[in-house]
């Protein structure tokens, strides 16, 4: 484990949507750079695809939405 020099402003952001979506600052910052490099790794895909992927690599089972 090492540490990771950021931006102030960002890690303001990184704290504000760590509260929002139920993760600790750290978790919400690995989030961000698990995406953003699965994203540059894969410039075709969408962020919901790549979540999609993930989400069926970890064998979770996707609730189907319901018909409008």
């Amino acid at each position: 484990m090492g540490l990771v020099k950021i931006d102030d402003e960002l890690h303001e952001e990184a704290r504000r949507a760590s509260a929002v979506m139920c993760r600790s600052i750290n978790a919400q910052a690995e989030f961000w750079m698990k995406i953003g490099m699965l994203a540059e790794a894969n410039p075709t895909m969408a962020f919901n695809d790549i979540m999609k992927a993930q989400l069926a690599a970890a064998n979770v089972r996707l609730v189907q939405p319901l018909a409008a």
